[in-house]
């Protein structure tokens, strides 16, 4: 059943063009995922189906009633479903007194109380935990309609959505699949344009070559010798005459050839960061950071009690825990050198914090950036510019720099500087996917130690050797990645979704080689063949996903 319809929406601000969508249908049961990068317009996109925000041309038909979850702060505690209100925790009458987090849950709980068959979700994971997180998860995977959700959380955008919509340029074009299945399209849509571009300048550069040889021919023709007769000289000229004639066919014919091939743009590089971290000094112990008999409260508010951590050498552990257990307070421990909390010789630490506070507003990026660099001016600048700092980009003040912007900017004062241990602390807040993405890659290569707070799965699951996890005023470690934690914390291990499991795991792998295959097929690869087993894998996968 069609619930929403966008026709030829144009809106700009000032003189730029930010969305210019032709077509959009979506129906009731899509769960659609709207990606693309910060300034892409997304939200703007929601505020205009919400009727929040009015286009310059086009029209929106709606087929059903809206609830929209937007980032924007609820105004007034309403009444709300009493069900909804006990599983999202809300038990305060005000909103002046609620965290970030209880504001968060009271939208997504409000919105899920109305009747309504068209959700809106703007970052509605903005400032929850993980088991908020969660939550949220379940109840979008419930919700009967269409939703239409922005989100850098990959991992609920992998799990609920079975579209993704990308806005690139002002417009839309639409993915089949997840996240995951998006990006993997991505990447064959990027290697299948730098072949076509690749042979197309191939082409035109032989053609042109031919050209130049043939015309150079045209030119070396040699007029009659002085003492030739005359019927000999006509003879010669008509000879070349002929010649030249041919010469001149054969030009204009691969000038033809040229103007008729299919011209290839050259395809846009994907706005991928790329961090070279150069390997500080390694410290020698086994343990760098120990914490014994830690204990702290904020008024009557119990955070730890007689806790104890360790942090190993060359580890890279996530903190866990809900909102307001802790797990910042611990880094800020760390960083004021809390007598219970021990650094072994030779460690440098790096820190990066919500706040975005270890830069100065008065300062440019540059001036901030090298202030603790250990490296000339000329390697800064090129780590800039692999955070898309480019040229002038880097004498802006940080005071007037947008989040991400100073996200980048902190990431790169951490990278130039002689720290060896990197604490962070939500160091993906901000960040369009893209540049999350690249912040996982870095965190990935980085050689030295990491000990990182985020709600994000998809990072801790990529990132993450080791857990340590708040319960009960302790910190608890766990040996082993995300995954590995989480199945320990099922009460039994379920066989059944451990087989589905497995099996999506050799269809992910399997779909990844179709499509590397696609993209650049060899001579014995039969295309349409593989594009066949592509669709019937694509197909298999959101059945295992629908299973669940």
């Amino acid at each position: 059943m069609l619930l929403l319809e966008v026709n030829n929406i144009k809106k700009y601000y000032a003189d730029r063009l930010i969305l210019d969508i032709k077509d959009f249908k979506a129906y009731y049961g899509e769960k659609i995922g709207i990606v693309g990068a910060n300034g892409a317009g997304k939200t703007t996109l929601l505020d205009i189906i919400a009727g929040k925000n009015m286009p310059e041309e086009g029209s929106i038909k709606l087929y059903g009633e809206i609830s929209y979850i937007t980032q924007l702060e609820p105004e007034s505690v309403s009444e709300i479903d009493k069900r909804m209100a006990k599983e999202f925790g809300l038990f305060f009458s005000s909103l002046d007194t609620a965290s970030g987090g209880e504001k968060t849950r009271f939208k997504i709980a409000e919105s899920l109380s109305e009747s309504s068959s068209i959700l809106l979700a703007d970052e509605p994971t903005s400032n929850l935990d993980i088991q908020g997180v969660e939550l949220l998860e379940r109840k979008l995977l419930g919700f009967k309609g269409l939703i239409l959700i922005v989100s850098h959380d990959r991992e609920l955008l992998d799990k609920l959505c079975s579209k993704i919509v990308e806005i690139e340029d002002g417009e839309l074009k639409q993915y089949s699949g997840s996240y995951s299945q998006y990006k993997l399209q991505k990447d064959m849509e990027f290697e299948r344009s730098q072949f076509e571009y690749k042979q197309y300048l191939d082409n035109k550069r032989a053609l042109e070559e031919a050209i130049k040889e043939k015309k150079n021919r045209a030119t070396s023709m040699k007029k009659a010798p002085s003492r030739m007769g005359n019927s000999e000289a006509r003879l010669h000229k008509t000879g070349n005459q002929k010649a030249k004639a041919n010469i001149d066919k054969a030009i204009k014919a691969m000038e033809t050839r040229i103007s008729k091939l299919e011209k290839k743009e050259k395809p846009k590089e994907q706005q991928n960061v790329i961090v070279d971290i150069q390997s500080a000094v390694k410290p020698v112990s086994r343990v760098l950071i120990s914490g014994k008999g830690i204990s702290k409260a904020f008024g009557s508010k119990e955070l730890f009690k007689d806790a104890e951590f360790e942090i190993i050498n060359g580890s890279k552990t996530a903190l866990l825990g809900g909102n307001g257990t802790g797990k910042s307070t611990l880094l800020e421990m760390i960083m004021k050198s809390d007598k219970s909390i021990k650094l072994a010789n030779g460690v440098n630490l790096g820190y990066f914090s919500q706040g975005t506070d270890i830069l100065k507003d008065d300062e440019t990026i540059l001036e901030n950036v090298m202030k603790d660099s250990v490296y000339p001016e000329y390697f800064v600048r090129t780590i800039l510019a692999r955070l898309l700092f480019r040229r002038d980009d880097v004498f802006k003040k940080a005071g007037k720099l947008s989040g991400g912007e100073r996200v980048r900017t902190c990431f790169a004062k951490i990278f130039c500087s002689d720290a060896n241990v990197i604490v962070l602390d939500e160091p993906t807040n901000y960040l369009d996917i893209s540049s999350m993405e690249a912040v996982e890659n870095a965190m990935k290569l980085y050689e030295g130690t990491i000990f990182f707070v985020t709600h994000d799965r998809k990072l801790i699951s990529s990132i993450a050797d080791r857990i340590i996890f708040i319960e009960n005023h302790r910190l608890n470690t766990f040996e082993g990645c995300y995954e590995e934690y989480i199945e320990s914390k099922k009460p039994a291990a379920d066989s059944n979704e451990a087989e589905k499991n497995r099996k999506k795991l050799l269809l992910d792998t399997r779909l990844s080689e179709i499509i590397s295959r696609l993209s650049m097929p060899g001579k014995s690869d039969d295309v349409e063949q593989l594009d066949m087993e592509y669709r019937r894998i694509l197909a298999e996968i959101k059945r295992l996903e629908s299973d669940r």
